[in-house]
């Protein structure tokens, strides 16, 4: 008798405890949401960010506040993201940054895969190789006999230490054989701003970034670093194409809560992100930035970012980069 009681009582609290987290999804959300954007504004986290978090404030009738926390190759953002309430009310944009950097830095504070929980990948950005007009090499064959003759002489910039376009640039010195130096910023528009003022001689970035330069004639793109050409820069080889056989780095952007973040409210998020990036004048506006829209599930997120931090452990010990 007594254990049917027990049984009773735990059923009768699961029904309130799952009737709750159910009240407590319709009702959210009842005040702002914080997206934190691990870089400072003007770059593609920050610009995606904007536009997603605006449709998103639309559709749940509250502010979504940006934040901009750079720094640390984007970790900053993400471990105050990690350590924040699981309530809904705080939100990375989240990149492939972070799946990069468990591989290159020693110590980190917070676990990608523990202590933030995937919502959904928002945009799919390829990257592209960027010089300035005055760069003496019109192509990649060009610029690596360059660089093998002037060793340590070449720069290139980053977005920053462990990050996507840091590890681009590694990659790219062991498949050519070549000593170039790395410099890393805070974020893309600051190291574009020094590309264009000759301070470093090259960068890989997005073409997001890249592409109002480009277009300017401000930046000259020599490659880009996926295995097909971009929609948004057509004439462009891949660095495939320019003898780097296999070279295939993507840049992904998505929004991560806070792990233990009631699932109702992962997925209603979800839904209302998947339903933005089909709106006719988000695809209008990612595809004049190169973006391609993703919407995927929690799950399928998930399991990409896992992939991701095995892939990016072979590239990382090949290229032997480490951070303290």
């Amino acid at each position: 008798m007594q254990s049917v009681i027990r049984a009773a009582v735990a059923a009768f609290a699961l029904a309130l405890a799952l009737g709750a987290g159910t009240a407590f999804a319709q009702a959210y959300p009842t005040k702002p949401i914080r997206l934190i954007v691990p870089f400072p504004p003007g770059g593609t986290t920050d610009v995606l960010a904007r536009t997603v978090g605006q449709k998103l404030a639309q559709a749940l009738g509250q502010p979504v506040i940006i934040e901009n926390r750079p720094g640390a190759g984007a970790t900053i953002g993400a471990d105050a993201a990690a350590k924040s309430a699981p309530d809904g009310y705080t939100l990375l944009m989240g990149a492939v940054h972070h799946t990069i950097a468990p591989n290159v830095y020693k110590k980190l504070s917070y676990d990608v895969q523990k202590d933030l929980t995937p919502v959904s990948v928002v945009a799919i950005v390829p990257n592209v190789l960027v010089v300035s007009p005055s760069f003496p090499a019109r192509s990649v064959q060009e610029l690596v006999a360059y660089a093998k003759a002037n060793p340590g002489k070449l720069t290139y910039a980053s977005n920053g230490n462990g990050t996507a376009h840091h590890l681009i640039g590694e990659q790219f010195k062991v498949q050519t054989g070549t000593h170039i130096v790395h410099v890393p910023y805070k974020g893309s528009a600051p190291a574009i701003t020094d590309l264009m003022g000759g301070q470093v001689s090259m960068m890989f970035d997005t073409a997001s970034s890249a592409l109002p330069y480009i277009k300017a004639g401000k930046l000259k793109p020599l490659a880009v670093a996926t295995a097909r050409r971009s929609s948004a820069l057509p004439d462009v080889p891949t660095l495939a194409e320019s003898g780097l056989p296999g070279f295939d780095i993507a840049s992904w952007f998505g929004i991560l809560a806070p792990a233990g973040t009631p699932p109702e409210i992962v997925n209603r998020l979800g839904t209302e992100i998947t339903k933005a990036l089909a709106l006719p004048d988000v695809k209008r506006q990612f595809a004049a930035i190169g973006a391609e829209p993703v919407g995927n599930t929690p799950a399928q997120m998930t399991a990409q970012i896992k992939d991701e931090v095995t892939r990016f452990g072979k590239l990382v010990k090949e290229a032997h980069v480490s951070m303290d």
